[in-house]
């Protein structure tokens, strides 16, 4: 008994993690075997996110990278000044040696786990470039990301999603410098897999990124 409240403890911890909502009926086997399954996805996105701590520990003291577990997966926010230059979607050479460690994770480390690049931008109107506004520059950022993922890193494109959320959800205030560049960024999220029970039996599948609710 001590083990399952346990176990069911780590599992509600994962359903957070996730932000899906699951009902257990008592006694199910189909249900232990989900909690396990999330405990041990869990478990893999805990080893990832330490595993990232170490290998970008520069950049994550330099605060141009920070590591969050939150609701959406694991997630690697990355400063867009230094991914990108003032108003431009092409990844600077600077940035490759970052993008390359984070990739190496995604590869050996977490390859079933699909990938979610977001875009955001401050709030400051588009003035020096083509873009009609933010969203379309933050949107072509992520896309950025992707391409350079899976075309120089080769992750699998089905594996990977985009999407730019342009100035509309800042993590800080977008009336002093710090606080603009905060927002001008890039997260990379490492999803959970989500596991659905249906009766008495239970199936399991990568959810795209379009699918996490």
């Amino acid at each position: 008994m001590k083990a399952f409240l346990k176990t069911a403890v780590v599992a509600f911890l994962v359903f957070s993690l996730s932000g899906c909502t699951f009902i257990f009926q008592k006694g199910r086997r189909s249900d232990l075997n989900t909690i396990k399954e999330l405990s041990a996805q869990l478990d893999e996105l805990n080893a990832a996110k330490r595993l990232l701590e170490e290998r970008l520990g520069q950049e994550i003291q330099d605060k141009q990278v920070k590591l969050q577990m939150m609701e959406k997966g694991l997630v690697i926010t990355v400063l867009g000044d230094l991914l990108f230059d003032s108003g431009k979607s092409q990844i600077r050479k600077e940035a490759d040696s970052l993008l390359n460690k984070i990739s190496v994770v995604l590869k050996e480390n977490m390859a079933n786990f699909n990938v979610g690049i977001e875009g955001y931008t401050d709030n400051q109107p588009i003035k020096l470039s083509n873009w009609e506004s933010n969203w379309e520059l933050s949107a072509a950022r992520a896309l950025s990301v992707l391409h350079y993922l899976e075309v120089e890193q080769g992750i699998g494109p089905e594996r990977l999603s985009a999407i730019g959320y342009g100035e509309y959800r800042p993590v800080a205030t977008n009336d002093t410098r710090e606080g603009r560049q905060e927002n001008r960024r890039v997260e990379i999220v490492i999803q959970p897999k989500i596991t659905k029970v249906k009766g008495e039996k239970s199936s399991s599948q990568d959810t795209g990124y379009e699918n996490l609710k």
